[in-house]
């Protein structure tokens, strides 16, 4: 993987705290307003880091492809996965 590795885990581990508040918010009965908001900072902090990885996929695994072929395989996995992201 191309991305900051300590960046992503960073991310990664703050996503994991707020879906730990998330469980906990859930089995303490809370406000459903309250709760679909975390879930919503959640969902946020998630696509940061997969903003994260794909720029990172962009700028060097694409970038620095060793043949048309390969760069063109690149380009074909990013759009794929744009699509399932859009």
């Amino acid at each position: 993987m191309m991305a900051d590795q300590k960046t992503v885990l960073r991310l990664l581990k703050t996503a994991r705290g707020q879906i730990d508040g998330i469980i906990k918010m859930v089995e303490e009965d809370r406000y459903c307003m309250d709760i679909s908001q975390q879930v919503t900072a959640a969902d946020a902090m998630l696509r940061r880091v997969n903003k994260e990885i794909l720029t990172a996929h962009l700028k060097h695994c694409v970038e620095n492809a060793q043949s048309d072929q390969e760069r063109s395989d690149k380009i074909d996995e990013l759009v794929a996965a744009l699509g399932k992201i859009i």
